[in-house]
C-alpha cells in the first residue's frame, strides 16, 4: 500500500468516517447499566482533547502572564476556560447528533470553494500548535540532558519514531501515563499554593483580579489573545467532534440524549482540571517571579531575572520551594516533555481529521506527523539560530496568537450547524449554549481584530529581534 491514498471524492453526505480505526470502536453499556459503568464507557475523548489544554503553549502564556502582570490576566484564563468548555460541549453535540465531525459538516453543507481555504487555515493552526510542542520538548531536553536548545529543536524532528513506539501501547495507556505526570505537577502546585507559607498567594487579590478585567498595560492584549488561542484551540473543535464518534451509540433519540449527557460530563470534568492546572501555573509564576530581580531557592542557589528572561526555561523554579532545584528541574522537564508528546499525538489526530474531512485525503499517521513537524520546525530553527536561546517564550506566545486568529473560522460554522433545527432537530443548541456560544465567538473575534496590530508588531519583533 502506498503511504498516500486519496479517498473517493463523494459528494453529498456519504463520505467515510474520519479516524476510521477508532470509529465506533468502543461499545457502550445499555441505559439500564449503572451510572459509573456508563461514565467509564463514555469518558476519554474530552480528556484526550483536554491534555492539549495543558500543552507547552498554555504553560508559556500562563508563565509570562504571571511573571509580567501578576494576577491581572487571571480573569482571561478563567474566561478562556469557560469559553473552551462551551465550544467543546457544542463540538461533542455535533459529532454525536450528526455522526459527522466539524470538517465533514463544512465539506457537506458549504460550497465547494470553501474547502481549500478552510483546510489551509486548519493546517496553519495545527502547525502553530506543533511549534509550541517543538519548543516545549526542546526545553525539556535541554533541562534533562543539557543539550543546546538549537540542537534540541532539531532532535524533536525525529519524535515521529517515539510516536510510533508509544502508539503500540494503546491510546488509553499513553494518556493515563501523561495524565499521571501532569497530575503530579498539579499536585505539587496545589501543595505550594495551599500549604507552603512562602508561596501562598493572596486569595483576596486573586478574587479582585478575577472580578476587575483589564487590558490597559502594554503588551496585555497580545498575551490575552495568546491565552485564548492556547486554551480554546480551534483544531480541538474538529478533533473532539470526531473522537466522540468512537463510541458505538445507537441512533434513536434516547441513546443520543444519553451520549450527549455523558460527553458533557466528560468535557466539564476534563477542562476543569485543565483550568486548575493553568491557573496554578499563572499564580505560582506571579508568586515566584513577578516584581523580583531574582530568586534564591532552598539549596542556596540564586537565579537573576531581567527583561530578557525566558520564563519557560526557568519555569521549574516554581516547584523549587517544595522540591529543591534539581528535583524540580527533572520533574518539570519530564512533565513538559510528556505534555508536548501528548499534544503531538492529538495534533496528529486533528490533522488527520481535517485532511480527511475537508479534502477526503488520507495519509499514514507517520507521514502526516512528519509533514506537520517539518512545517513547524523551520521557523523555530531559523529564529533560534538567528536570535539565540532567549526567544522561546516569545515564539510560544506568538504561536498561540496564530491559533486565536484562526478560531472564528472554526467557531462560526460549528455554531451555525448546531443552532439549526433543520440539521440538529430536537438536539440543536438550547438557550444557554446558543447564547454562550455566540457570545464567545463574537468576543474572541472582536478581540482578534482589536489586537491584530499589536500581534503583527509582536511577530515582527520576534522575527527580527
Amino acid at each position: 500500500m502506498s503511504d498516500v491514498s486519496i479517498v473517493a471524492d463523494v459528494t453529498g453526505l456519504n463520505g467515510s468516517p474520519s479516524l476510521d480505526g477508532l470509529h465506533h470502536s468502543v461499545p457502550v453499556p445499555p441505559a439500564s447499566a449503572g451510572f459509573w459503568r456508563q461514565w467509564r464507557a463514555f469518558s476519554g475523548p474530552a480528556f484526550l482533547v483536554g491534555v492539549g489544554y495543558m500543552d507547552p503553549g498554555n504553560w508559556g502564556t500562563d508563565l509570562q502572564a504571571g511573571a509580567t502582570y501578576r494576577y491581572d490576566l487571571l480573569w482571561v484564563v478563567a474566561l478562556a476556560s469557560l469559553m473552551a468548555v462551551v465550544m467543546q460541549l457544542i463540538a461533542a453535540r455535533l459529532g454525536v447528533v450528526l455522526g459527522k465531525d466539524l470538517a465533514q459538516a463544512c465539506r457537506d453543507f458549504y460550497p465547494k470553494w470553501t474547502r481549500w481555504p478552510n483546510w489551509l487555515a486548519c493546517e496553519a493552526a495545527i502547525a502553530a500548535c506543533d511549534l509550541a510542542e517543538v519548543l516545549g520538548s526542546a526545553v525539556a531536553l535541554n533541562l534533562l540532558f543539557g543539550i543546546p536548545l538549537f540542537w534540541a529543536v532539531i532532535i524533536t524532528a525525529f519524535d515521529v519514531l517515539l510516536l510510533l513506539a508509544l502508539q503500540g501501547l494503546g491510546m488509553r495507556m499513553i494518556e493515563a501515563v501523561i495524565l499521571v505526570l501532569v497530575g503530579t505537577i498539579g499536585g505539587c502546585y496545589a501543595v505550594e499554593i495551599f500549604v507552603l507559607p512562602q508561596t501562598q498567594p493572596d486569595f483576596l487579590d486573586m478574587g479582585r483580579a478575577m472580578l476587575t478585567p483589564t487590558l490597559g498595560k502594554d503588551g496585555m492584549v497580545v498575551l490575552a489573545i495568546g491565552i485564548i488561542g492556547a486554551t480554546v484551540m480551534p483544531h480541538n473543535l474538529y478533533l473532539h467532534s470526531a473522537l466522540v464518534q468512537s463510541r458505538r451509540v445507537n441512533t434513536d433519540a434516547p441513546a443520543i440524549r444519553r451520549a450527549i449527557r455523558f460527553n458533557s460530563l466528560d468535557t466539564v470534568a476534563a477542562l476543569s482540571v485543565a483550568f486548575l492546572v493553568n491557573a496554578a501555573i499563572l499564580v505560582l509564576a506571579a508568586m515566584v517571579f513577578h516584581g523580583r530581580d531574582g530568586v534564591t531557592v532552598r539549596d542556596g542557589v540564586t537565579f537573576t531575572f531581567g527583561e530578557e528572561t525566558d520564563w519557560i526555561r526557568v519555569a521549574y523554579l516554581t516547584l523549587a520551594p517544595l522540591l529543591g532545584t534539581a528535583a524540580a528541574s527533572t520533574l518539570f522537564a519530564i512533565a513538559l516533555l510528556a505534555s508536548g508528546q501528548s499534544s503531538t499525538i492529538t495534533g496528529t489526530l486533528a490533522g488527520q481529521v481535517v485532511m480527511e474531512g475537508f479534502m477526503h485525503w488520507r495519509l499514514r499517521p507517520w507521514v502526516r506527523r512528519l509533514v506537520t513537524r517539518s512545517v513547524a520546525i523551520v521557523p523555530a530553527i531559523v529564529i533560534i539560530g538567528l536570535r539565540g536561546d532567549g526567544s522561546v517564550t516569545d515564539l510560544l506566545v506568538l504561536s498561540q496568537v496564530v491559533l486565536a486568529l484562526q478560531l472564528p473560522l472554526a467557531m462560526f460554522p460549528l455554531l451555525h450547524f448546531t443552532s439549526s433545527r433543520a440539521r440538529m432537530g430536537q438536539f440543536r443548541n438550547g438557550w444557554f449554549l446558543l447564547g454562550a456560544g455566540w457570545l464567545s465567538a463574537v468576543l474572541i473575534t472582536a478581540l482578534d481584530f482589536y489586537g491584530l496590530p499589536d500581534a503583527l508588531r509582536k511577530a515582527w519583533v520576534v522575527m527580527v529581534g
